[in-house]
């Protein structure tokens, strides 16, 4: 438990920075516009899309040891990131970044799947997601204080925030023994028709996701003349209400429910971004804006659900190919997207808002499947033959 907490710090620490510097270190270093940013989240997903790889890795490699080797991988290519400011340069620490944060993500859910007891999964992921919120927001709230009195660099902040990560993994290489995980895990490509719901959900997850994580950050920028602590600043605001409310989160969750917490989340969804449509068509202000972003993290905080969902319809040896399978397909649209929602984004920044709005009620649409109490052959609440445990 302790490993899964240590590792829930190291990681936001790398990315955090890599996140708060990304959007005014792009415009300043490279003068990207909506449509080169478009094209730096299609590359950043494309280890996302090869997540499936993980499978094989694990033939020969512990998912404990790959998730921290990944965790060093991260660490590494962030500290670097200042160092090529072109657009090559950029593009190329993106992508081995993103391998050190998508395989670390994969086998990291795969492990929290296999090692937390199903009656305390909802309530310990949101601790942990709690813990990732804590050290998010320790390094907002450095980048915020310290950026303009400091007169930091991107340079010294990159290799600060990637050397931490970095020696926090590697501390977590030394001190841990190997866990032994519950249930042998199977090493094979695993895809199963009664999943099907599941990997729907990770679908549509994937694609809405992209548009808030490209454009939402990037509009405060772009539209709104964000500075780097200014935004950082919102960050910050962002972090604080999740620490107080992620562990309320895996509570909603283990009372009410699945299906009800991701009705929730999606219902939410559909109006958050209805309304950041309404930042550009309306010309609703900043105060909107930045009220949105907000809410907008919190209704992701209940994504853990989906989560727990698996965990309770899966075979548990299935749980570490399936974590592998189900970022492949989240990350199906995460590559195909952004490219597109660029270019759209230079014709209408509002359109994409509300193709997000559109994603969101597919998603619960879908979420409405989800029987009250999920089971192995009880996957969905639709009537019909049910497919074996193998299928």
């Amino acid at each position: 438990m302790t490993l899964l907490f240590l590792m829930a710090f190291a990681m936001p620490i790398a990315f955090s920075v890599w996140l708060a510097l990304l959007n005014n270190f792009v415009v300043e270093a490279a003068q990207f516009d909506g449509a080169d940013i478009g094209l730096l989240h299609a590359i950043r997903e494309i280890p996302g899309f090869l997540a499936v790889g993980v499978i094989v890795v694990i033939m020969f490699v512990r998912e404990q040891v790959l998730g921290l080797i990944s965790l060093i991988m991260l660490g590494f290519a962030t500290a670097l990131t200042a160092q090529f400011p072109q657009m090559g340069g950029i593009l190329m620490l993106t992508f081995i970044s993103s391998v050190g944060f998508h395989y670390y993500e994969t086998v990291n859910q795969s492990l929290q799947l296999q090692w937390l007891k199903k009656a305390e999964a909802p309530q310990m992921l949101g601790w942990l997601l709690a813990a990732g919120s804590t050290a998010t927001f320790l390094v907002y709230f450095v980048i915020m204080v310290l950026w303009e009195p400091w007169g930091l660099t991107y340079n010294t902040v990159y290799m600060v925030g990637g050397g931490l990560t970095v020696a926090i993994a590697m501390f977590a290489v030394l001190a841990y023994p190997q866990f032994e995980s519950p249930t042998p895990q199977l090493k094979t490509f695993v895809l199963r028709r009664r999943y099907w719901l599941y990997y729907a959900l990770q679908f549509m997850s994937g694609a809405r996701r992209q548009i808030f994580m490209i454009f939402a950050g990037f509009m405060m920028v772009e539209k709104f003349g964000f500075e780097v602590h200014e935004l950082t600043a919102l960050y910050l605001i962002n972090l604080v209400v999740n620490i107080l409310v992620a562990p309320l989160l895996g509570g909603i969750v283990a009372r009410y429910g699945e299906r009800k917490a991701l009705a929730f989340e999606y219902s939410g969804l559909v109006l958050v971004f209805l309304a950041y449509g309404g930042v550009y068509f309306f010309g609703w202000g900043l105060i909107v804006a930045a009220t949105l972003y907000v809410v907008d993290h919190i209704f992701f905080g209940l994504a853990l659900a989906l989560k727990t969902y698996f965990q309770k319809i899966a075979d548990p040896r299935d749980i570490a190919p399936t974590a592998a399978v189900a970022f492949t397909i989240n990350h199906i649209a995460a590559v195909g997207l952004p490219v597109p929602l660029g270019l759209l984004w230079l014709a209408s920044p509002g359109a994409v808002f509300l193709l997000a709005a559109g994603m969101a009620a597919t998603s619960l649409i879908l979420a409405l499947l989800i029987p009250r109490h999920p089971s192995p052959g009880l996957e969905t609440r639709l009537r019909g033959p049910n497919p074996t445990p193998a299928e």
